[in-house]
C-alpha cells in the first residue's frame, strides 16, 4: 500500500465521520454555503494578478513538519497582498494537519478564491468546501475513477465551484476530462517515489486541451522555472513549500513575485 493508497483508506474513515455528525442538510445551512463564490478561472487571467496559487501547508509526508509556527490568517493575507490568483489550504487531517477551520478562516480575511486542497472520495466532501467558504475543489485522478471524477465536477459546478483536475501523467489525462471541469493541473511530483520533474508539466502542455486553463504543481522553486512555464501556455503555478519554509511566507512570496 502506498501513501496515496494510506491517505484515501483513512479520508473515507475520516468522511465517514463527518457524516455522522454533520448531515449535509445541516451543511446547507452554514453561512457560507449561500455565498457567492470567486471564478478560479477569471482570478487566473486577471493580468494584475501573479498567476500563482499560494498554499498553506504545515506538514507533508515526504516532508514532515514545514512550518507549524505561524496561523492561516497571517500567511494567506500575506499571500494575497502579494499578488496571489488563489490560495489553496489543506484541510487533510492527519497526514498534512491541516483542517477544515482553516478555510472557514482564511475565508474571512480574504476576497479572492480559495482552493480546499483535500482528498476527494465523497460527494459530501465537495457540500462541506461550498459550506466552510471555498470556492474550489481539487479532484485528483490517481484517487478517482472516471465516473467519480465526472459526478463530482457535475456536483461542484451546481454549487459555483470551479474544479481543478489534478493529474500525473498522459493515462491520468486522457480518462479524467469532462466538459464540467474548469482547470487542469499536472503535478511534476511522482506518486510511486515523490521525485519530482517540470519535465512533467512541459511533455503535457501541448495534449490538455486548449479550452481548458491549465496550471503547474510542486517543483516550483525560482522564477525561471515560472518563465518557462508561461512560454508552453500554463496559467497558474500552485506554490507551497517554496514560501511556507519562511519564516514570513507572504514575504517570501511577494520578493518571489519581483522576479517574474
Amino acid at each position: 500500500m502506498n501513501i496515496l493508497d494510506k491517505i484515501v483508506a483513512r479520508k473515507k474513515e475520516e468522511v465517514a465521520s463527518a457524516k455522522a455528525k454533520t448531515s449535509i442538510k445541516a451543511l446547507e445551512f452554514f453561512p457560507a454555503f449561500k455565498r457567492d463564490t470567486y471564478s478560479l478561472k477569471s482570478f487566473l487571467t486577471d493580468p494584475n494578478k501573479s498567476g500563482i496559487i499560494a498554499e498553506f501547508k504545515r506538514k507533508s509526508p515526504s516532508k514532515g513538519i514545514i512550518n507549524d509556527k505561524v496561523t492561516v490568517e497571517e500567511v494567506t493575507t500575506g499571500y494575497a497582498k502579494a499578488g496571489a490568483s488563489a490560495l489553496s489550504v489543506l484541510t487533510d487531517h492527519d497526514f498534512f494537519m491541516g483542517h477544515e477551520d482553516d478555510v472557514i478562516a482564511a475565508r474571512k480575511v480574504n476576497d479572492i478564491p480559495i482552493l480546499r486542497k483535500d482528498f476527494m472520495v465523497d460527494e459530501y466532501q465537495i457540500v462541506e468546501a461550498k459550506a466552510i467558504g471555498a470556492d474550489i475543489v481539487l479532484l485528483i485522478a490517481a484517487c478517482l475513477t472516471p465516473d467519480e471524477i465526472l459526478s463530482f465536477a457535475k456536483l461542484a459546478k451546481s454549487l459555483g465551484l470551479s474544479t481543478l483536475l489534478e493529474v500525473h501523467n498522459r493515462e491520468e489525462l486522457d480518462r479524467s476530462l469532462n466538459p464540467y471541469l474548469d482547470v487542469v493541473g499536472v503535478n511534476n511530483r511522482n506518486l510511486k517515489d515523490f521525485s519530482v520533474s517540470i519535465e512533467t508539466s512541459i511533455s503535457l502542455s501541448e495534449v490538455i486541451p486548449s479550452e481548458f486553463l491549465k496550471i503547474s504543481e510542486s517543483a516550483i522553486s525560482d522564477t525561471g522555472t515560472i518563465k518557462l512555464l508561461k512560454s508552453h501556455g500554463f496559467n497558474g503555478f500552485l506554490i507551497g513549500e517554496n514560501f511556507m519554509r519562511s519564516t514570513n511566507p507572504g514575504l517570501a512570496m511577494a520578493e518571489f513575485v519581483k522576479g517574474i
